[in-house]
């Protein structure tokens, strides 16, 4: 943490709240859980703004200041940290709290100094809690290896799903789980298991890096942050392919998209070839958001699985992606081969249940026709 600004200085004032520290403000996020309190924006000529529930709403005060940004800001930041925001305009890194973990991104904008402060429970929820539709979770955890993809928009809780998986398989198994995040967001506890988790910029110098010399240190389960560039995804193929389980993440909206922008990575000429990978690695595609429930209290998961059985596989290798969706609205069955389920009919069935409202999940369904027909097969 930078020596010069301290987190405890109370510099931003409220007229009718009193004064604040960076400090009181994710003080806030204890009180009332991350799950309802996500994210805590700071910007140059706004106020300080939390996102709660999914929506933003702003402290009753004056737009900060460039001053008492960098105030809020900069006790976050060690000095190399501070050195790499001068230089590339912005740095990623992480605070923790008792009972949280902050995961920070912090920027320059046309107005100044900016941060994106995002909170996670220090609790990895059971996976009885996360809100899958069905039992695959539980196929998950049993399996040996291949790649499961957890994807959705930016805080839909793909990192809190996967940490609650990892988590199930540290307190059965016997295993080595290595990790690479940009940055650590859950820490892992060891339990039966031996987790070993790299930050990059910290202990790693990339993703790239890290899955290199991380097929060297023996692991058995494997989790990379984020695929973001071709060859970090062909290296998390690799390693889906020559045994190990493999978990990782992808900002898309729904499992055939994933399949689709995994390919876009690739140039023409190596598509069949990265196709007939993904056929033969890929297990399971798990896509998510969280929508605002019906009674106020919080959000829930909705989600969309994709179990890449032998016709999905048979799919991917032949380029016939689209037809995948059918294999997702027929495949249902509680048998380990099938278990799939569209957003459309998950968001049927969370209306079905009373716990999400019938316009809300309207919104956030990736086809309303489709929606409109899973409501009345529902």
């Amino acid at each position: 943490m930078n020596e010069q600004y301290s987190a405890s200085a109370k510099v931003y004032s409220a007229a009718e709240l009193g004064d604040f520290s960076i400090l009181d403000m994710l003080h806030y996020f204890e009180e009332h859980g991350a799950m309802r309190v996500s994210d805590l924006h700071i910007k140059v000529g706004a106020p300080p703004t939390y996102r709660i529930d999914g929506s933003l709403v702003k402290l009753k005060g004056p737009p900060v200041s460039a001053q008492v940004a960098k105030q809020l800001i900069y006790p976050f930041l060690k000095e190399e940290n501070v050195r790499k925001l001068d230089i590339q305009h912005s740095v990623d890194c992480s605070y923790r709290l008792p009972s949280l973990q902050f995961r920070l991104n912090i920027f320059k904008d046309n107005d100044g100094l900016a941060a994106a402060i995002r909170a996670l429970s220090m609790e990895i929820p059971k996976l009885e809690q996360v809100g899958f539709p069905n039992s695959i979770w539980e196929d998950i955890v049993n399996r040996k290896h291949g790649l499961v993809l957890l994807t959705g928009i930016t805080g839909a809780g793909k990192s809190t799903t996967i940490a609650s998986l990892i988590d199930r398989i540290c307190e059965k198994t016997a295993c080595r789980i290595i990790t690479i995040e940009d940055p650590i967001e859950y820490i892992l506890p060891q339990k039966r298991s031996i987790v070993s988790q790299r930050e990059v910029g910290k202990d790693v110098k990339s993703f790239r890096q890290g899955l290199r010399e991380m097929l060297r240190e023996d692991p058995d389960i494997i989790f990379v942050g984020e695929m973001r560039d071709p060859e970090t995804i062909a290296m998390t193929l690799m390693a889906a392919e020559t045994g190990h389980l493999v978990f990782s993440t992808l900002h898309t909206r729904d499992a055939t998209g994933t399949v689709t922008r995994i390919l876009d990575y690739f140039p023409a000429g190596r598509q069949a070839e990265v196709r007939n990978q993904l056929s033969l690695g890929l297990a399971y595609v798990v896509s998510q958001k969280l929508i605002p429930r019906k009674d106020g209290r919080g959000r829930l998961v909705a989600m969309e699985i994709l179990n890449n059985n032998y016709a999905c596989a048979n799919l991917i290798r032949t380029g016939k992606i689209e037809q995948m969706y059918t294999q997702l609205q027929t495949k249902t069955r509680n048998r380990p081969d099938e278990k799939m389920i569209t957003l459309e009919k998950h968001l049927a069935t969370l209306v079905k249940q009373d716990k999400v409202d019938l316009l809300e999940a309207r919104k956030w369904a990736n086809n309303i026709k489709t929606f409109t027909d899973a409501m009345q097969q529902t």
